[in-house]
Order: C-alpha cells, then structure tokens, then sequence
C-alpha cells in the first residue's frame, strides 16, 4: 500500500500476561487522526468497532472520510455503519476485487 502513496502507521505489539497479543488501538487511532488531520485529505479506517462511530461521523461531516473497510458484515456495528453510510463496504464482500490469483 504504501507503494501506492498510502501512508501506514504501525503500533508495537504489547502481550498480555499470558504471553497473547493484545490490541488496544482505539485511543491510539482516534488521536492519530487528530493530530495528523491537516497532512491527509481522506481516511481510512479499517473497523468493525462501533467505538469509532464518533471519529467516523467527524470525518464524514467534514469530507475526510473516503471509507470505513470492515473485515466482516455480520460483526459490524450498526452504529458504525449508521455513521458511514455510503462509505461502509465489507471486505468479506469484496473477496473478488481482491483476491490475488496466480496466473
């Protein structure tokens, strides 16, 4: 993606006590987006959490929002959805845009 002029942040992966991966990006992407807001002209967002609605609907109201990609319909939020609207697709629907097929 980022050959293609998109910009990627990575957040260091923290383990939980029992050695599993934890997440926990919610804060981090909200106020990422904030904070870097006047260096892109769309976002992103990659999320099925309905705990992004509020950044969602910023976005959208103010014409930054190109699209909200879920990984999977039947686990989305409503909310989230509600507050994207056109902007919502889901990627378990577009596996034929997007499979790579070796030729």
């Amino acid at each position: 993606m980022q050959k293609y002029g998109y910009v990627l942040v990575f957040k260091p992966v923290m383990k939980d006590g029992s050695g599993k991966p934890k997440g926990n990006v919610d804060a981090d992407l909200v106020l990422r987006t904030m904070v870097d807001y006047d260096n892109y002209n769309k976002a992103v967002i990659v999320s099925s959490d309905g705990d992004f609605y509020s950044l969602v609907e910023h976005l959208y109201s103010k014409g930054k929002l190109e699209a909200v990609l879920s990984p999977n319909n039947a686990k989305c939020s409503i909310l989230l959805q509600k507050k994207a609207r056109e902007r919502m697709f889901f990627m378990d629907t577009l596996r034929g845009k997007l499979e790579y097929i070796k030729r």
